[in-house]
């Protein structure tokens, strides 16, 4: 399970992206953005920052840290903002906390990771069909001269889709993923080298232990996944068969 810890103090707010994250610290004396359950964009983005996350690392992706962090109701109480207290008084109980990195600042590619990395990344927002890694919006941060990447939420848009859709795996095992436009992909090294090293990793055992590491509440249930088993083990389906078809998205992107 990931750490569990409880914020002590909120602490700023941060206005860069849609969804108001928001520094805060925590009891274990660590300093984090809190993504919160209670932003528009709901828990499924908490459930890709996760799952997408925690592919990163075991392919050796550099990610920072991430808990599921207690937000208590009195925490609300001292904040002046309206905007952040409301988006506080929404979100009671357990958020997701990434690790603060202090001193980091945006990539502009003046620092760019070595080519094998870039390609892993690459091949990373392929397989989860991450469109938010553009010049645009890099979502990548340096720190300590290395790059890191950040801000899953916006990839596996497959559960946006439960349950006016179903969990109907098949469209999003083929959908093709166009790289063209990724903030690394000019500085990218061999693909298919990137391919081969993710597939020898991300084994049914391996998906299997990420999606395990999303709490239960935030596994929101749909006609025909009627419980967090059920959606666990849709994610995992999805995930898998997405590996399985490689051929209908990475070998054109490649």
């Amino acid at each position: 399970m990931l750490p569990h810890i409880t914020a002590t103090r909120f602490v700023t707010p941060l206005r860069e992206g849609g969804s108001l994250p928001g520094i805060v610290e925590g009891s274990d004396d660590g300093t984090y953005v809190v993504k919160f359950r209670g932003a528009g964009q709901g828990l499924k983005v908490l459930v890709a920052e996760v799952v997408v996350g925690e592919l990163a690392r075991r392919l050796g992706i550099r990610v920072p840290q991430m808990a599921v962090i207690d937000m208590p109701t009195a925490i609300a109480r001292y904040e002046a903002d309206e905007e952040v207290q409301d988006l506080l008084n929404a979100s009671p109980g357990n958020n997701l906390a990434v690790d603060f990195l202090p001193g980091s600042f945006g990539y502009d590619g003046s620092r760019p990771p070595t080519a094998d990395e870039a390609a892993d990344i690459v091949w990373l927002d392929a397989f989860t069909a991450n469109v938010d890694r553009t010049w645009s919006n890099p979502n990548l941060l340096v720190w300590h001269r290395q790059v890191w990447a950040i801000d899953h939420g916006a990839a596996i848009w497959f559960h946006h889709s439960w349950p006016r859709r179903g969990a109907d795996a098949s469209r999003f095992a083929a959908q093709p993923f166009d790289v063209s436009e990724h903030v690394l992909r000019d500085v990218a090294g061999d693909l298919a080298a990137a391919h081969a090293r993710a597939a020898a990793v991300l084994t049914p055992e391996v998906l299997t232990e990420v999606v395990a590491l999303v709490p239960d509440e935030w596994l929101e249930q749909a006609p025909g996944l009627d419980d967090a088993a059920a959606v666990r083990a849709a994610y995992v389906d999805h995930l898998t068969r997405r590996l399985e078809n490689a051929g209908a998205w990475w070998e054109a992107a490649a």
